[in-house]
């Protein structure tokens, strides 16, 4: 969109910023790789990490979930925290860049790359410290029950500050933060980090060709559990697509329920549910509140000389004009075939008068283009005010009868409900 900014990316490229310099004085400090591995290795961990990010699935809420714990542990397991943090930052930093071929936006791409190599090098960086400075052992050798209890609080940590970051990032992406944690890609990647103890046990101990064996066993079930991680995702998306559905066809159903479907306006039900409780509010508050019952002046002959689609037209433009000239505390409805209802709030009927008035004018200056050509719409009306102890019943019926005596002293006029009306001497 033009004109918009893109939060996440200055995130992205600071949080990389910080990962870079972090790796940097860690490298100063403790070199790219430990005695006795070499280049080979680091090719090695680069493509494991590659093939373990690539073992993945999208997931509706959290984004991308796949296996890569299992050469994030693995890694600092072997190499250490240090080479972990690069090789594994490497990875992350060329991973993204196949989404080309897929026609995504270099931009889209470039704070994919840059963020995920930031936080996956200092989370890695960060985890693999603490857990050698609380005395885990590096080379991991053997499985002792310290060990296993520092190697779990290392995953956790881990799996804590990938959340974080993530739900930083969509924060910025989306303008609002996800909620709730979906326990699904927790279990997911945490048991992919229970992996890499096992292939760093392994590596460190057994002859290459176990090694190996061991790197297609996993492989295998990697694949499988994504196959499954995908089909349940679809699932999910599917259900939540459903039930998204269900939702709209709820509110649509309600609606209809309650507003009438050629004007949009509520409906004789709504607005008697409406009355009956702001009547209740009138007896136990007090305060004004005024009702008008319109009327349209010789409708049927409309509908006989113009057609009933040319009624429709007509009730469609005078109820948007009611409802524009209506405030948002008011109510319009749609009360019968060419009756409406008004409902006044907090409104004497002298206020009610200079409303209806207002409306009674627009209705009549309509322009060619709201209604039907040669079709000229008026409108009478009668307003009463709510009495304590007045029913609903006998308060529609006051202005029914203000809006009778409107039609027969001439039409296209709004008359105020007298003792008279009340009484039922008009009719």
């Amino acid at each position: 969109m033009k004109g918009r900014t893109h939060p996440e990316r200055i995130y992205s490229l600071l949080l990389f910023a910080g990962a870079f310099v972090a790796l940097s004085v860690a490298v100063a400090m403790h070199g790219w790789l430990p005695g006795g591995h070499g280049p080979g290795t680091a090719v090695f961990f680069v493509v494991f990490a590659l093939f373990t990010i690539s073992m993945g699935f999208n997931h509706p809420r959290v984004g991308y979930v796949s296996f890569d714990r299992v050469a994030q542990v693995a890694s600092i397991l072997i190499v250490g925290p240090v080479a972990a943090a690069w090789l594994n930052g490497l990875a992350s930093l060329l991973y993204p860049w196949h989404r080309l071929r897929r026609g995504r936006p270099v931009q889209e791409v470039l704070t994919a790359s840059l963020h995920n190599s930031g936080l996956m090098s200092l989370m890695v960086l960060v985890a693999g410290l603490a857990y050698q400075r609380l005395g885990g052992p590096v080379p991991l050798l053997s499985l002792g029950a310290a060990d296993l209890a520092l190697l779990l609080l290392m995953v956790v940590g881990m799996q804590a500050v990938n959340d974080l970051g993530m739900r930083i990032f969509i924060g910025f992406r989306d303008g609002r933060f996800p909620r709730g944690t979906s326990v699904f890609p927790f279990i997911v990647e945490s048991g992919a980090g229970l992996g890499g103890i096992l292939v760093a046990i392994i590596f460190n101990r057994m002859e290459l060709a176990v090694v190996a064996l061991l790197l297609v066993v996993l492989s295998l079930g990697m694949l499988t559990l994504t196959e499954l991680a995908r089909l349940r995702s679809g699932l999910e998306t599917i259900v939540a697509e459903r039930t998204r559905s269900l939702r709209e066809k709820t509110r649509e159903l309600e609606r209809l329920a309650t507003h009438d479907a050629l004007t949009g306006l509520h409906n004789r039900r709504s607005a008697d549910a409406y009355l009956d409780e702001r009547l209740a509010e009138f007896e136990r508050y007090g305060g004004d509140f005024s009702v008008a019952l319109v009327d349209l002046d010789h409708f049927k002959r409309i509908n006989d000389e113009h057609s009933h689609d040319a009624g429709d037209r007509v009730l469609e433009a005078v109820a948007a004009r009611m409802a524009g000239s209506a405030r948002a505390t008011d109510l319009v409805a749609r009360y019968g075939g060419e009756e409406f209802l008004l409902c006044f709030p907090g409104t004497d009927q002298t206020a009610a008068v200079e409303a209806c008035e207002k409306i009674r004018r627009e209705v009549a200056a309509m322009a060619r283009d709201d209604v039907p050509a040669g079709v000229q719409v008026t409108m009478s009306a009668g307003v009463a005010e709510m009495r304590p102890g007045l029913s609903r019943r006998a308060l529609l019926g006051e202005a029914d009868h203000a809006l009778h005596d409107a039609k027969a002293s001439g039409r296209n006029r709004v008359v105020v409900a007298t003792p008279e009306h009340r009484k039922g001497l008009v009719t």
